[in-house]
C-alpha cells in the first residue's frame, strides 16, 4: 500500500503544472458542457466517465511540462469513442470559455499558438 502511495504521489509531482492546468481547463469545458448544453446540476455518469478518462490520460502524457494543446499534439492518445465524445464538449465549451473561464481560455489560446511552431517528435524510444 505505502508502495502504491508513493508511486501515486511521484506521477503527481511529475506531472507539472502544465498538466495540471490542462486537467483544470479540460475540467472547466465537460462542466461547462454538462450544466449549459446538457442542463444538469452535477456531472452526469457520462460527463464523470469522460473527465475521468481525460484526467487518466493527461496524468499519462509523455510530453509533461512540454505538453501541447490536443489538437496540436501529433499523438492522439484517446479511444476513438471518447475522442468522439471530448472533440463534442470542446466544440461546444471552446466558444462560451472566454465567457465563464476568461483566463483559462485566453491561456490556452496563447499556448496554443505559441506551441504551434514547435515540432513534437511521434515515437518515444
Amino acid at each position: 500500500m505505502a508502495a502504491t502511495t508513493n508511486n501515486a504521489a511521484r506521477i503527481h509531482i511529475s506531472m507539472g503544472i502544465r498538466i495540471k492546468e490542462e486537467m483544470a481547463v479540460v475540467e472547466q469545458m465537460i462542466r461547462l458542457y454538462c450544466r449549459r448544453h446538457e442542463g444538469h446540476a452535477e456531472l452526469c455518469p457520462d460527463c464523470q466517465e469522460l473527465l475521468d478518462y481525460a484526467h487518466n490520460r493527461l496524468s499519462r502524457c509523455r510530453y509533461g511540462k512540454e505538453k501541447p494543446t490536443c489538437r496540436k499534439c501529433p499523438i492522439h492518445c484517446y479511444r476513438p469513442e471518447m475522442k468522439e465524445r471530448i472533440i463534442a464538449v470542446m466544440r461546444w465549451s471552446g466558444p462560451r470559455m472566454i465567457l465563464y473561464h476568461p483566463i483559462a481560455a485566453v491561456r490556452h489560446l496563447f499556448r496554443e499558438i505559441k506551441r504551434s511552431k514547435k515540432v513534437y517528435p511521434r515515437s518515444h524510444k
